[in-house]
C-alpha cells in the first residue's frame, strides 16, 4: 500500500504532482494562463531538489515542447507536455502527426482552455482537437480529479500507444482544494528506439492511409477502457437529465444541492470527452425524458449527443448551449440555475471598465514613449503611422495614456503583419513592436521573412529579460534554468545581427530621449531595421531589492501632471493639486523625472549600490 497524504493543491499543482506519481520523466512546456502553474510547480521542486531524475524544462514555443516529449516517449519516458488554449494551435502539425505515429511510453498533452475569456486572445475550445487529431481527450472536475486523471491519462495512453489529451478549463487549473496523493515514483527506464519507417515515416501515402486505419481501429478500444477506469459515472435517479463535464459538473452539483432538487435529476459526467463514450450516453438517455447538457464553452457535447439520438431514433429533448444558455463567456452557478428552473437568460452585469495599467516602473513604458516621440521627430503624427502589436504584457499599450498599438493577433504576427502592409503598397512607415519571449518564441522566422523579402519595417523588440504576462518564466536567454541547471544562454542580438540586418541598435528603455532618437533615425531608412529596447521587468527589479525611489519637491512641483499624462505611471497621485509618489509602489526607474518640466522629481537612495 502506497503512502497517502493530503494536501491542499491547486489544480495545476495536482496534475504536476499526478505526474510525479506517475513516474514523469521529461516535461516540456511554453508558459501561458492557465497552464504554467504545472512547470512552475515542477521547476520549484525540482530547485528544492525534490525530483532529481525528471527533466523539466520550459521551451521555446509549444510546438517545439511537444515534439521534445513526444521524442521521450518514443524512447521509453512518460512525457508531459502543457500549454493554454492558442498553444495547441501551434502545436497542431505534430499533434496530429502522433495519432499515426504513436508512442511507446505514456505521453500527455495538457491544454487548457479559458472560458470568458480571462487572460487570452480567443475563447478558445480545444475539445474540437480531439476530433481533428483523432486523439483521446479527457476531462477533469476538481483538484483531487485532475491529480487522478494526470496518473490514469499515462495508463490509457499506453494501453493504447496513443497520446492522450488533458483538457482543462481556468476554474479546474486554478482552483484550490483538499488533494489525497501518493508517493511519488521516479523515472525508471531504459531508453530504446527500434527503427520503424511504416510508423515513424510520413513521406508515404499508403503507410498513411494503413496508419490511419489503424488509428481508427484503436480509437474502438477507448470506452471499454474509460469504462473500465470509472472515467464516466451516472448519479442520481430523476427522470430528468443533465451531462456535463469539466468544470460545469461543479456548478450543477451545487446548484442541485443548494435548491434541495438533487431527487428530480440523473446526472451523467463524462470524463472520456473524445471519443465520446456512446454506449454509456444511449443507457443514459433511455433512462430519462429530457436532456439538458451543460459544458464549457462550445455546444460540443450537445451537438453530439443529439447526433447519436437522431442516429439511435430516440425521441428527447436535449437543450444546451444553444438554447438555455449564453452563447459566449464563462457559465456561472447562476446560469446554470437559471437554466434548471427555467428561469430567462440574463446578461451580463455592466461593471465600470478598469484597463489593467503597465506595472510602476515598467520598461515599456519608457519604450513608448521613446516610441511616440521618435515617431513625431521623423516628421510623422502620432497615430499615422500603424504600431503592430504582439502577445506579451506590452499589449497594455493599447491604454492612455499611449494609446500605441494598433492590433494584437497571434504569437510573432506583428512582424508578418507590418510586412504584409508593406508589400501591400502601404505608404506610411510600419512598426512592428513584440516582446524578446515572443520573438524566441515565433518571431524570428517571421524577421526572417522580412530580411529576405527585404520590406521596409521597424521591429522594435521590446526586451524585459523574461516571460513577464504569465508568471515570469525562463527565456532562452537565460544561463541558469529555475530548476537550477546550467543553461547555454541565447543572444538575441546576434540572433539578429546574424540574419544580416544591418541597422541594429541596442537601446536603454529607461532612457526615453535615447528611444526616441533611434526611432526618428531608423524611421527614414530603408529596409528591415531592429531596435531591442532594453530594461528589466520591475517585478523583476523589485525581487532583487529597490535601490532608489523617486520622490517630489512640493515647492517646485505645479501639478501640471506631464509626469502622468506622459508615463502613465501607477505609482503616480495626485493630492491637492499636487503630485505625490507612492513610494511603495515606485521602483525608481526616473522616468517621470525625465519629463517634468520644473525638476520637481528627484531621487531618494534606499541604499547605496
Amino acid at each position: 500500500m502506497h503512502k497517502q497524504k493530503s494536501l491542499v493543491l491547486m489544480g495545476n499543482e495536482a496534475i504536476a504532482y499526478g505526474a510525479l506519481t506517475a513516474g514523469v520523466g521529461v516535461v516540456s512546456g511554453y508558459p501561458g494562463t492557465p497552464s504554467s502553474e504545472v512547470i512552475d510547480t515542477l521547476l520549484e521542486l525540482a530547485r528544492m531538489g525534490e525530483i532529481k531524475k525528471t527533466y523539466v524544462e520550459w521551451a521555446i514555443n509549444e510546438r517545439v515542447a511537444f515534439e521534445v516529449c513526444l521524442g521521450a516517449a518514443l524512447v521509453g519516458a512518460r512525457s508531459l507536455v502543457t500549454m493554454k488554449a492558442p498553444g495547441i494551435n501551434v502545436a497542431s502539425d505534430p499533434l496530429i502527426s502522433s495519432a499515426y505515429s504513436g508512442i511507446e511510453s505514456g505521453m500527455l498533452i495538457l491544454v487548457a482552455d479559458d472560458p470568458g475569456p480571462h487572460t487570452t486572445q480567443t475563447e478558445q475550445d480545444s475539445r474540437w482537437y480531439g476530433d481533428l487529431a483523432k486523439l483521446p481527450m479527457i476531462e477533469p472536475s476538481s483538484p483531487q480529479e485532475a491529480y487522478e486523471y494526470t496518473i490514469l491519462g499515462y495508463e490509457i495512453s499506453e494501453k493504447l500507444k496513443l497520446p492522450i489529451i488533458l483538457r482543462t478549463t481556468t476554474r479546474v487549473n486554478h482552483v484550490v482544494g483538499n488533494v489525497v496523493i501518493r508517493e511519488f515514483k521516479e523515472p525508471d527506464y531504459k531508453p530504446f528506439f527500434k527503427k520503424n519507417p511504416k510508423r515513424y515515416l510520413r513521406a508515404v501515402m499508403t503507410w498513411n492511409r494503413e496508419r490511419h486505419e489503424e488509428l481508427l481501429e484503436t480509437l474502438y478500444k477507448v470506452e471499454p477502457i474509460a469504462e473500465e477506469v470509472g472515467l464516466n459515472k451516472i448519479e442520481g435517479s430523476g427522470d430528468i437529465g443533465i451531462i456535463c463535464s469539466g468544470a460545469a459538473y461543479n456548478y450543477v452539483m451545487e446548484v442541485l444541492d443548494e435548491n434541495h432538487i438533487l431527487d428530480d435529476y440523473k446526472i451523467l459526467k463524462l470524463g472520456l470527452i473524445y471519443p465520446l463514450p456512446k454506449k454509456k450516453i444511449e443507457e443514459f438517455l433511455r433512462t430519462v425524458k429530457k436532456v439538458i447538457v451543460v459544458e464549457e464553452i462550445d455546444p460540443y457535447l450537445e451537438s453530439k449527443i443529439k447526433e447519436l439520438a437522431y442516429d439511435l431514433q430516440l425521441d428527447i429533448e436535449i437543450q444546451g448551449r444553444r438554447e438555455l444558455f449564453k452563447k459566449s463567456g464563462e457559465l456561472t452557478p447562476d446560469d446554470v440555475e437559471n437554466a434548471l428552473l427555467g428561469r430567462p437568460i440574463l446578461g451580463d452585469i455592466s461593471l465600470p471598465r478598469r484597463p489593467p495599467p503597465l506595472c510602476p516602473g515598467c520598461p515599456h513604458m519608457g519604450t513608448y514613449m521613446g516610441l511616440r516621440a521618435g515617431i513625431s521627430r521623423a516628421g510623422h503624427r502620432w497615430g499615422e503611422v500603424p504600431v503592430m502589436g504582439d502577445i506579451g504584457c506590452y499589449a497594455l499599450g493599447l491604454n492612455p495614456p499611449f494609446e500605441a498599438i494598433w492590433t494584437e493577433h497571434s504569437m510573432g504576427a506583428s512582424i508578418s503583419m507590418a510586412m504584409g502592409m508593406k508589400v501591400a503598397g502601404y505608404e506610411k512607415p510600419v512598426v512592428a513592436v513584440i516582446g524578446d519571449s515572443t520573438f524566441y518564441h515565433s518571431g524570428i522566422t517571421s524577421l526572417i521573412e522580412a530580411v529576405n523579402k527585404n520590406v521596409n519595417i521597424l521591429v522594435v523588440i521590446m526586451d524585459n529579460s523574461t516571460v513577464a504576462m504569465t508568471g515570469h518564466q525562463s527565456t532562452p536567454g537565460y544561463s541558469i534554468s529555475i530548476s537550477g541547471r546550467k543553461l547555454n544562454p541565447v543572444n538575441l542580438e546576434s540572433i539578429v545581427k546574424s540574419l544580416g540586418i544591418e541597422n541594429v541598435a541596442v537601446v536603454n528603455a529607461f532612457e526615453h530621449r535615447e528611444v526616441a532618437e533611434k526611432v526618428r533615425e531608423y524611421l527614414k531608412m530603408d529596409g528591415v531595421k531592429v531596435i531591442i529596447s532594453r530594461g528589466d521587468c520591475a517585478v523583476l527589479r523589485r525581487r532583487s531589492g529597490i535601490e532608489q525611489v523617486c520622490w517630489v519637491d512640493l515647492e517646485k512641483c505645479t501639478g501640471c501632471l506631464a509626469c502622468v499624462k506622459l508615463t502613465g505611471c501607477p505609482a503616480l497621485t495626485q493630492v491637492d493639486n499636487k503630485i505625490s509618489i507612492l513610494e511603495a509602489e515606485c521602483t525608481g526607474c526616473t522616468l517621470c523625472m525625465q519629463v517634468c518640466p520644473y525638476d520637481a522629481i528627484i531621487i531618494k537612495k534606499l541604499r547605496e549600490t
